[in-house]
């Protein structure tokens, strides 16, 4: 039901066989979503510097939730062309949302720092390794897998490594928090490739609009299967 529903949010006409097949993703879709990749490990690596500036200095404010908010609406403001300032005012609003994230999880949650620090580590981790692979294969179902399996692999032993040093005493508690959340989040990703593939067939993709995209689409896919959920429920209850 879930990847039903998945699949009907995004409303494209490939499949899941379209993912795990053998044959090489074309080279002009394969350099735009290397980009992507690139751009995504960048802004994360950012957003963990800046929110382990705050776990050590408590460097985030109410600046750097104005920046953030302000770096990235400015971006809708500049041509697509431009890139590097794009790109710019991107790594500003990634490294300002990583100081700020710390004040609204401790707030709302009560997360520690710790937590938020390794989360985004994780999923820097995780970005880093499709990078890096995509660079020295086109084929799909060993990009799509093979990064998957991956990534599961070198963010565990990310977690392992620093669990002492940042996390104290919640180790394991909070590690297999974060490994299912970052497990769920990198399979939606892999869909999210193969979306951005599917559009650069017939245009260029503008990677920075898409690092936008990867986030702010999640919880919009959440409300539409929770939606879908909805009705089957009450359809069912209708029915008897």
């Amino acid at each position: 039901m879930k990847l039903n529903a998945m699949k009907a949010y995004f409303k494209r006409n490939w499949n899941k066989e379209d993912m795990l097949n053998s044959f090489e993703i074309p080279l002009h879709a394969h350099k735009n979503l290397t980009k992507v990749y690139l751009t995504l490990f960048c802004a994360t690596l950012s957003a963990t510097f800046g929110s382990f500036l705050h776990l050590i200095w408590e460097a985030g404010d109410l600046y750097t939730v104005l920046t953030s908010v302000t770096c990235s609406l400015w971006i809708y403001f500049i041509k697509p062309w431009k890139v590097k300032r794009r790109v710019f005012l991107l790594m500003i609003a990634a490294f300002s949302f990583g100081a700020s994230l710390g004040i609204f999880t401790k707030y709302f949650f009560e997360i520690d720092q710790g937590f938020v620090v390794n989360l985004l580590a994780g999923t820097a981790i995780g970005y880093g390794t499709f990078w890096f692979e995509a660079k020295s294969t086109r084929e799909r179902s060993t990009l799509y897998v093979g990064c998957l399996l991956h990534s599961y692999v070198f963010m565990y032993m990310w977690f392992v490594t620093a669990a002492e040093m940042i996390f104290g005493g919640h180790t394991a508690h909070y590690l297999i928090k974060v490994l299912v959340v970052l497990a769920l989040f990198m399979a939606y990703f892999v869909i999210c490739s193969q979306e951005i593939v599917y559009n650069a067939l017939s245009e260029d993709v503008n990677f920075v609009n898409c690092i936008f995209t990867v986030f702010f689409n999640l919880p919009a896919i959440v409300v539409h299967i929770v939606q879908l959920q909805l009705i089957e429920v009450i359809e069912h209850f209708g029915q008897s």
